[in-house]
């Protein structure tokens, strides 16, 4: 679809857009309605919205070939909606669109929030030691909150089926990396398959974030969770793979400092073992085969990378460091199976 209003980027045609608002949210635009994609995501398109008065975040799917339940704004719409009133920290969502008429792809609207994704060490460490360890852990305390909530009492029993979701989850990611199959990757096949071998018996179902990390999150001024944002691989599930996945983030950002985001390198910053002790004793959940979910984490995102290089070689793929994305899928293939080797 074309983007006939003259300041709309790619994806977004600005015209259809107002015009969509002006009947679903009559009266919230007030003024010229501008807008730019928001720098630094690798998988649904995230655009900033101002009319002069207000501000406002819409997501939609990304360009060309989409996954298939990898982009669904649906599923991101009604866990916005139902974690709002609890103290999990999320944006207020205002407006779920899934005709794709509009823009060609189905998009939800939702409030912006003010707040910094921390994503490097300098600007991290600049807070000083005592503020970065005490974020680090709230960070961690927030997990545990978004995992004591019953997906039952806020609406959210029907968004996935626990059962059997770790055997489930490494099927889906095995047929979405041969989705997205453009190259031979040495040793993503034998992490599937040690994954596969080596299958850990999951803890009682939580809701999970699915993609759980520093930069996820927004903090406000007084280092306080303002909002987690990009639930897109939300759904009901083995709690522990979100730990999995925010321990590798961590691990990782030390191992390739320069390569990765690595907002973990700020002194103060919580090890890993201060991470998973905290997340257990406010959770009181087992964490012995965390080297499992770990790799499991490295197998998952590996993956993730392997189709946003796929897109990016289609050229269909928008935004800045996308020719680079291809560079770190060995790194956590070879770190996934290191952490195996160490269960």
């Amino acid at each position: 679809m074309s983007d006939d209003h003259p300041d709309s980027p790619p994806g977004l045609d600005l015209t259809r857009v107002r015009a969509h608002l002006d009947t679903r949210l009559p009266g919230a635009v007030r003024g010229p309605l501008r807008a730019r994609l928001f720098e630094g995501g690798r998988s649904n398109l995230t655009y900033l919205l101002e009319d002069g008065h207000s501000a406002w975040v819409l997501r939609r799917p990304p360009l060309g070939h989409v996954l298939a339940t990898a982009h669904d704004m649906t599923r991101e719409y009604r866990v916005l909606d139902a974690l709002h009133p609890t103290p999990v920290p999320v944006p207020r969502p205002l407006l779920l669109t899934e005709d794709p008429e509009v823009l060609g792809a189905p998009f939800y609207l939702m409030e912006y929030v003010e707040g910094t994704p921390h994503r490097d060490a300098a600007a991290l460490g600049a807070l000083g030691e005592e503020r970065v360890h005490a974020l680090g852990l709230h960070l961690t305390d927030t997990l545990v909150d978004l995992h004591a909530i019953d997906p039952a009492a806020v609406g959210l029993a029907a968004v996935g089926r626990p059962e059997g979701f770790l055997e489930r989850q490494l099927r889906r990611w095995a047929k979405q990396l041969d989705a997205s199959r453009s190259r031979e990757v040495p040793g993503i096949d034998e992490l599937h398959s040690r994954l596969a071998e080596t299958l850990p018996d999951s803890p009682a179902p939580a809701l999970v974030h699915g993609d759980y990390r520093l930069d996820n999150v927004l903090v406000g001024p007084d280092d306080r969770i303002k909002a987690v944002l990009d639930w897109e691989m939300s759904t009901l599930g083995d709690p522990l793979t979100d730990l999995g996945l925010l321990v590798m983030y961590t691990e990782l950002a030390r191992q390739y400092d320069g390569i990765l985001p690595g907002a973990a390198l700020a002194p103060g910053f919580p090890d890993t073992a201060e991470l998973v002790g905290r997340y257990a004793a406010g959770s009181g959940r087992d964490v012995s085969a965390l080297g499992w979910y770990v790799g499991f984490a490295s197998f998952k995102l590996a993956v993730v990378l392997e189709g946003i290089h796929y897109r990016y070689g289609q050229g269909r793929t928008v935004g800045a460091g996308f020719d680079r994305v291809g560079e770190l899928v060995p790194l956590f293939v070879r770190f996934g199976l290191t952490s195996l080797k160490e269960r």
